[in-house]
């Protein structure tokens, strides 16, 4: 396959370098086309030994063969990354100012984008402006993440991993993945339980690990329908824009089960992520509880659905249905235990159990995850970013299926 690898100027493009690589290595031509500023951060030496292709960077190199069409013309892919907020800018606006500019305007090709800046440019409403263009255009975007950036500051604006932009690229074009064909439905966030019109029953769930699970069937090929309770700011930034996810919003427990329900309806495989909470307030206060009242509120509080334990009661035929647990063990023996003994309570194909504390599990960028299958036993045991462990999980489920197949 014939690939056209646009560079932008940002501190991310030593990440592009990794990205031509394995393009290379999967046996794909490449030819990249670095901005000027792209050149100040990887030199053009460095670009032509990775793509083994001659590089240039303007209109005027090699007009014979009309270079600033021809680029695109024979793209099967055109991949920008990084693409920095002026770069979508630019294209936003069709500016073709310099080769990757021409280029991009010259292609029939899919063209797929890697955002990468500070997460005040990302949220800019002329970026989010921009890229809602872009993507009405049939523009595809991976990214970008949720983590470390420059400076010592973090949030979203980091560049997915070269991975993950080089997998989601070829399973675009390819319509391959392991995944493929396959319709997910999957829940994330914490629930909140109204006590009043501004108090909640709620928890610590920041919706990154539900949101990742998400974003990796997506880009594995699936086509997911993500369910999202309350998640932290910018978590489900990466979710929004991917061509293949599709997000509903919920706040209760109760909203979050219908949701569901729905979504499970044609799912194949199912998910529940979400941080659900036990109880709710028995009866909600119209008015805003006060210090003033007398006799100070009690609050009497009744179970919520068993959302899970429901799911696996009604699954359609074939159907995977996979639960979380956070649990707090004094250790791992313990854990497993009551994972174990979650798992056969709720029927599920598999739990993925996960030790939560002050300081893990939740509102971390970081989990460690025991997957027990319907045996209970353990078919893996993974750690590392929330990324890494969704897809441990998704390995995990195409085992049960092909087992159950």
């Amino acid at each position: 396959m014939y690939v056209v690898v646009g560079v932008t100027g940002g501190i991310a493009a030593y990440k592009a370098v990794h990205v031509v690589r394995l393009l290379v290595k999967n046996g794909h031509e490449v030819h990249v086309i670095p901005t000027d500023d792209a050149l100040r951060f990887v030199g053009l030496a460095t670009w032509e030994a990775i793509s083994r292709h001659p590089v240039t960077t303007s209109v005027h190199d090699d007009v014979a063969e009309v270079r600033h069409v021809a680029l695109g013309r024979h793209a099967d892919l055109v991949i920008v990354a990084p693409a920095t907020a002026n770069s979508l800018a630019k294209m936003a606006a069709g500016i073709a100012d310099n080769l990757l500019g021409t280029t991009l305007l010259a292609t029939s090709a899919p063209v797929i984008v890697a955002p990468a800046m500070h997460t005040e440019m990302w949220r800019h409403p002329a970026t989010v402006a921009n890229i809602a263009t872009l993507i009405a255009r049939g523009v595809h975007v991976v990214g970008p993440a949720d983590g470390p950036l420059t400076g010592g500051d973090s949030g979203p604006g980091r560049m997915s991993e070269p991975e993950q932009i080089v997998a989601c690229a070829l399973a675009l074009v390819t319509g391959t993945g392991d995944l493929a064909g396959l319709r997910v439905a999957v829940s994330t966030g914490g629930t909140r339980e109204p006590i009043d019109p501004v108090r909640f029953l709620g928890n610590r769930s920041s919706g990154r690990q539900g949101v990742a699970v998400a974003l990796a069937a997506a880009e594995r090929g699936a086509e997911v329908l993500l369910v999202a309770a309350h998640v932290d700011d910018g978590v489900l930034a990466e979710a929004s824009v991917h061509p293949r996810v599709r997000v509903t919003r919920v706040a209760a427990a109760a909203e979050l089960g219908t949701a569901m329900r729905e979504a499970a309806s044609a799912a194949d495989a199912v998910v529940m992520t979400a941080a659900v909470a036990d109880y709710r307030v028995a009866e909600v206060s119209d008015r805003k509880l006060s210090k003033d009242d007398a006799p100070a509120p009690t609050l009497h509080l009744v179970q919520t659905e068993d959302i899970l334990a429901g799911l696996v009661a009604n699954r359609r035929d074939g159907q995977t249905v996979v639960g979380f647990a956070a649990e707090t063990a004094p250790e791992p023996a313990e854990l497993l235990a009551r994972g174990r003994r979650k798992r056969a309570r709720k029927g599920v194909d598999l739990l993925a159990v996960n030790e939560v504390g002050w300081t893990s599990g939740f509102e971390s960028a970081e989990n460690a995850v025991v997957l027990i299958d319907a045996r209970d036993e353990v078919v893996a045991e993974t750690s590392g970013s929330k990324r890494h462990v969704a897809d441990a999980l998704w390995d995990a489920v195409l085992l049960v299926r092909g087992r159950a197949g």
